[in-house]
């Protein structure tokens, strides 16, 4: 009966670790994310420089927000599809290509966390900014409950990641200290 029983257990765990493969669509799909914000990013380029005679310093600066916010939107699909593909799934076989970020390989799932609340606290900065500059503008009405919300929700990441970096601090002291505590 051991034998048997030793069997299904080596069926389960093998079945289990194939498993990590059921992850492979959502990293492509974020691939796909990544090419919808490019598509975006570059609408919202060509719009403005539709209008490139009429700019001023405000919208231009907006553009530059929109741009970032983008950019870092496009940068967290990457760390998230690699780190997390290669956490996950598999190690990428791309060799010492000299092009592979210096950070994959070596960003586990706590510096992934960090890397991901570092960056929606960034977008949502960026967003809380480009709805406080168009306020200085006498036409423009403040939706005094929209931005109060905006503002909580900011905060709430900030505080997030403050724990998180928090618990991931007190984690790695615990685990220098040894299973002993000592």
């Amino acid at each position: 009966m051991t034998n048997l029983n030793s069997k299904l257990e080596r069926l389960a765990e093998q079945t289990l670790f194939a498993s990590r493969w059921l992850m492979a669509p959502f990293y492509l799909g974020m691939v796909l994310a990544l090419v919808l914000l490019l598509i975006v990013f570059g609408r919202e380029l060509a719009a403005e420089f539709a209008h490139v005679q009429t700019v001023n310093a405000e919208s231009a600066v907006l553009l530059a927000l929109s741009l970032i916010d983008l950019s870092l939107t496009g940068n967290l699909l990457l760390i998230v599809m690699f780190s997390g593909y290669e956490n996950f799934v598999s190690r990428m076989q791309i060799g010492d290509h000299e092009d592979r970020p210096s950070w994959m390989g070596t960003v586990d799932f706590s510096g992934m966390k960090m890397k991901l609340i570092a960056s929606i606290v960034a977008i949502s900065g960026i967003a809380l900014l480009r709805t406080f500059l168009p306020l200085s503008d006498p036409d423009s009405k403040m939706d005094s409950q929209r931005i109060g919300w905006m503002v909580a929700i900011h905060l709430t990441f900030v505080i997030s990641g403050v724990l998180l970096a928090v618990m991931d601090w007190i984690t790695s002291k615990a685990e220098a200290r040894g299973p002993t505590g000592h």
